[in-house]
């Protein structure tokens, strides 16, 4: 189950790293309409859905075991 959340999240953060920001800066903040991010966090966001991609398909199946138990 978390395996797939994981990789669901990463990609969709590795393919639209500048909504899910503005998306998540408007729920976290109450003036996050009027928040602008600096012009590398699009960048780390793609990196950091592409490490959760990672994650999820090499890392935590192989830690926990299988999906099953």
């Amino acid at each position: 189950m978390i395996r797939g959340l994981l990789a669901v999240f990463g990609i969709v953060e590795l393919l639209f790293p500048d909504q899910l920001v503005a998306a998540l800066t408007r729920v976290a903040y109450e003036d996050g309409d009027e928040m602008t991010p600096k012009p590398w966090v699009s960048s780390v966001a793609r990196i950091e859905g592409a490490v959760f991609v990672f994650l999820a398909l090499f890392v935590v199946g192989r830690r926990c075991g299988s999906d099953d138990e």
